[in-house]
């Protein structure tokens, strides 16, 4: 049975479902006895020690030193069970509530299996980068749940700008990026291989990498048709990377760079599909919902132990505010949120989804241009961005990680800052000073207990991915070994 059709069986057995859980849910508590998720606000919140306010967010409520709780204060039996609201959250938060892989109607081999197979000899094969030596599984390491464990991504000419994103339910993204410059995973597949610091090939050099292999010759063509004749072509060619290479491409006739484009367009389409089939596996969060909604209290108290669900209990309350952003299954909602880490000056400026969206504007593979294979490029949220930029909402705002098998994804944020999810919580109790346009109410009330709460639910959160067995290794090659990823230094 598939994990789609598991996901399936086990929604309908939930929704059907009537039980509720009891005791072993008790949360974190104070020593007043009041949980962790009800924070109460002072008297005079005006009269807060050292509170400030970032950018006109005002301060959380501070607890009084008589409320902050005992290490380890959890009680079970101090609360009922889950409310039927609360158990509707955990539904919605469930991996059974994912669903299928939503289609990717500009990508016509998104759900393809021969295109997947091809795009997985390719994720892997470092002969699409200029030097021979960078592939795509150099960042996104399987060993690694598709990151590298790096503050910032390696590429070929050393350091990159940014952390890099895991893989897993990458078919459920509208925007890609950090700052959301790509609109489809198949637009962002391509944009590594000719990036000058990243692999540094060109589109002439990818398409005659499939052209010249009897093997991606032979899986190209029964999938997209003919590859075009690149009979007299110059090695390398293409509109990005060093100056001989764009002079070259610049010379070649408008028909013979459209038919190279296509078939490269076509190469970042496999490696697309391939990708969507990445997708999380059940953790044991989703083993505890499941016996909540059984009443299977027993199971329930086997899975998470008490510290785990206090940091649940946390999570969903309206004071932590998780759930702004991480919501659904994937824990993300998709967008962009300003939580305070940009570098909006200086000569390392970086603005975020702000920054992002010209490039995407101006990307021959964008949703509007002529290599999507949708029939109608409607493109609503591509036409509304102008707008957004020109009000200034998105300066500073990155896109939300999914937080499935975050415990395993360190270093943390958009530039790798953090190297643990105690570090990550402790900025959203103190904000750096002048982090201005924060979409969040700072919990200066936050405690070490809240944050040890918060970080062992996290850890609830991991699981192997869930895939073909096939994918989740490189390919055997019939070119020799294909490395999965870069040498340890």
């Amino acid at each position: 049975m598939t994990f789609a059709s598991r996901r399936v069986l086990l929604a309908a057995s939930i929704v059907a479902g009537t039980g509720s859980i009891g005791a072993e849910t008790a949360p974190l508590t104070r020593a007043s006895g009041r949980p962790v998720g009800s924070l109460s606000a002072p008297a005079d919140p005006s009269a807060q020690a050292g509170a400030t306010h970032h950018g006109g967010v005002p301060p959380a409520p501070v607890l009084a030193a008589a409320d902050a709780p005992a290490p380890h204060a959890v009680q079970a039996g101090s609360r009922p069970a889950w409310s039927e609201p609360e158990r509707a959250t955990l539904r919605s938060l469930w991996i059974g509530a994912l669903g299928p892989t939503p289609p990717d109607r500009s990508n016509r081999v998104a759900d393809d299996r021969r295109a997947a197979a091809l795009g997985h000899r390719l994720f892997f094969d470092p002969a699409l980068s200029g030097s021979r030596q960078v592939s795509c599984a150099t960042c996104h390491q399987p060993s690694k749940l598709f990151t590298d464990g790096l503050a910032k991504g390696q590429g070929a000419s050393g350091e990159l700008d940014r952390n890099t994103p895991g893989l897993l339910g990458l078919g459920y993204s509208r925007w890609f990026y950090w700052d959301g410059r790509r609109d489809s995973a198949w637009s962002q597949a391509l944009s590594p291989i000719e990036a000058p610091r990243e692999m540094n090939g060109t589109r002439v050099e990818a398409v005659r990498l499939v052209a010249s292999r009897p093997d991606y010759r032979s899986a190209y063509e029964a999938v997209f048709g003919p590859l075009p004749d690149l009979d007299g072509l110059p090695e390398r060619a293409g509109p990005l990377g060093d100056a001989d290479a764009r002079a070259a491409w610049t010379r070649l006739p408008r028909a013979r760079r459209e038919a190279v484009t296509r078939a490269f367009a076509d190469i970042g389409k496999a490696i697309a599909a391939y990708e969507r089939m990445l997708v999380p596996g059940a953790s044991a969060f989703d083993k505890y919902v499941e016996a909540v909604e059984r009443g299977d209290q027993a199971a329930a108290a086997q899975v998470l132990r008490p510290m785990a669900v206090a940091g649940l209990r946390l999570f969903l309350s309206s004071d932590a505010q998780c759930l702004m952003c991480h919501n659904g299954p994937l824990f993300t909602d998709g967008e962009f949120h300003n939580i305070g880490t940009g570098t909006l000056d200086g000569s390392a400026a970086d603005l975020g989804r702000a920054g992002g969206i010209e490039p995407l504007l101006a990307g021959e593979f964008k949703c509007l241009g002529r290599y999507n294979d949708g029939p109608r490029r409607s493109c609503p949220e591509l036409r509304s961005l102008a707008r957004k930029a020109k009000a200034g909402s998105l300066v500073g705002a990155y896109k939300v990680p999914s937080l499935r098998n975050v415990a395993l994804t360190a270093p943390y944020m958009h530039d790798g800052r953090f190297a643990t999810l105690t570090e990550v919580i402790r900025h959203y109790r103190s904000p750096r000073p002048g982090s201005a346009m924060i979409e969040f109410r700072p919990m200066f009330d936050m405690t070490p207990q809240h944050i040890e709460a918060l970080v062992a639910f996290l850890e609830t959160l991991s699981s192997p991915p869930e895939a073909p067995a096939e994918f989740l290794r490189p390919p055997p090659s019939a070119h020799g070994a294909i490395p999965a990823e870069r040498p340890a230094q």
